[in-house]
């Protein structure tokens, strides 16, 4: 104190205080402690994960909890309930262009990324907002007015939701990408992913929990509340995360870069082109097993449904792990393409465990194979998503990370379309015999669609290889302690 005091008096600016031992040794435990750095610190960052929490919760709204309400409780037809449900998907390809606009958006305030965090935030909202009213009038719940009006209200309340999520993911994901250093970004990519994760899995839990007795109202209170805790998180995500850079009126009315310009400097090299097939690959061939490992349990290997029920539980903690694993190997020598190869390579072993399960009658198996598709799927996303970063610092994040984007979710959802279908008629052929006699069996279908995902990472991995090449080098080294895994 006398030290301070003295600095003082003498116009000297006092030295801070180092932290006491036990604080660091606290920090040094906490998940994720390390994923911070000078210009992205560890209490910003976990405020800036949030707008992953929203994200989550509007994914499991419109994939999972008013699926099952739309076609039980309000009896509307399945085949469409998934063209409302395709409805964002159909909007992931244009998380490039999102991306492009959020790179060169010219404000007042010199802003950049929040105006789209801000904007897909009200999305999102707006969305959340008017979807419960809009599917009552969709299930034949109204008094006056033509029918078309439900089916046009509901499509509208699941594109702007879309639109949000999509435009909310690009520019949060483009932010953490401008603020996080090279040596870091494996970490905060990890954080993000497990934000994205536990924001899913509470918000399926709640979600499930508030809607088990249904009623109209209780629709409206649960979509609705959903829209405000929506708007509050991303809120405080965007909060004073970018710094205030005024601009006058002659720099925001220069022109602006083209977007088609833009994408040939990114995809220049090559490079970039590689990396979004690579990840199309990749995605789609683990996504086709998506609705498939249940059913699978069930049918062919005769679980019961609580047995089934604990694979999604396995998967996400092969995720988990998955996560943790690769931000630390990603702080090595490994490299982002290495980590994706290994995520591959995994996935390899993890269907082949699920193939063998059957014929061997190893249930066991089939557990071990679920918990390692979460493992692979962990590895691959992460290590691809921290490529699609280092690539944005050698051009424009929201283009490079919107274009990742866009090639992952639309590659998982046509590899969803694509594992039902195969499914059904492997399956068909093989119960009417047109496949040979050794093959007249429910487990056929399904065991076409595994080998298919396997021959899919084996060219995930060819395609992989001119990439790793490139990439591979010497990384900084960094310490790995309990904060690299994401407990």
């Amino acid at each position: 104190m006398i030290r301070r005091a003295l600095a003082r008096a003498r116009g000297q600016r006092p030295a801070a205080a180092e932290p006491h031992p036990l604080t660091q040794f606290g920090l040094s435990l906490l998940p994720f402690a390390d994923a911070a750095s000078e210009g992205l610190p560890l209490r910003r960052l976990m405020r800036l994960s949030l707008f992953q929490v929203s994200v989550g919760m509007a994914t499991v709204i419109l994939l999972g909890a008013l699926n099952r309400v739309m076609i039980v409780e309000l009896g509307v037809a399945a085949s469409l309930v998934a063209a409302m449900a395709a409805l964002p998907v159909l909007i992931a390809p244009f998380r490039a262009l999102l991306g492009f606009r959020s790179d060169t958006f010219r404000s007042a305030l010199g802003w950049k990324r929040i105006p789209y965090l801000w904007f897909g935030s009200l999305w999102q909202f707006g969305g959340l907002a008017i979807m419960p009213f809009a599917l009552l009038i969709l299930s034949g719940d109204k008094t006056w007015g033509p029918d078309w009006a439900g089916h046009v209200g509901a499509a509208a309340a699941f594109a702007m939701t879309g639109v949000g999520l999509h435009m909310t993911q690009t520019a949060g994901l483009a932010l953490a990408a401008d603020q996080a250093d090279e040596a870091t970004r494996p970490r905060v990519v990890a954080l993000l992913y497990v934000m994205l994760l536990a924001g899913m899995a509470v918000s399926a839990l709640v979600l499930g929990w508030l809607l088990r007795d249904f009623s109209a109202l209780r629709l409206i209170q649960v979509v609705q509340g959903a829209a405000v805790v929506t708007l509050a998180l991303n809120v405080v995500a965007l909060w004073k995360q970018e710094v205030l850079r005024p601009m006058d009126r002659a720099a925001r009315e220069a022109p602006r870069p083209r977007f088609a310009d833009a994408w040939r400097d990114f995809a220049a090299g090559g490079q970039a082109g590689r990396l979004l097939a690579v990840t199309a690959l990749g995605a789609c061939a683990f996504s086709m097993q998506d609705i498939l490992l249940e059913p699978y349990g069930g049918e062919v290997l005769g679980l019961s449904v609580a047995a089934t029920t604990t694979l999604t539980a396995l998967w996400a903690l092969g995720a988990l792990a998955g996560f943790g694993l690769a931000s630390r190997w990603l702080g090595g020598r490994l490299g982002a393409c290495g980590v994706a190869a290994r995520g591959a390579t995994v996935g390899v072993v993890a269907f082949s465990f699920v193939i063998f399960a059957e014929p061997t009658g190893l249930d066991a198996l089939f557990f071990i194979g679920a918990g390692l598709i979460g493992l692979g799927v962990g590895l691959f996303s992460v290590a691809t998503l921290t490529e699609a970063m280092a690539m944005a610092a050698e051009g424009g994040a929201g283009l490079a990370l919107g274009a990742w984007g866009a090639a992952q979710a639309t590659a998982a959802a046509l590899g969803i379309a694509l594992g039902g279908a195969i499914r059904d008629l492997a399956g068909e052929a093989a119960l009417s015999g047109a496949l040979g006699e050794a093959l007249v069996s429910s487990a056929t279908g399904y065991a076409v669609v595994y080998h298919l995902e396997i021959g899919l990472l084996f060219v995930t991995l060819i395609a992989l290889g001119p990439l790793a090449g490139r990439r591979r080098g010497a990384r900084p080294s960094t310490r790995i302690g309990l904060a690299e895994f994401p407990t």
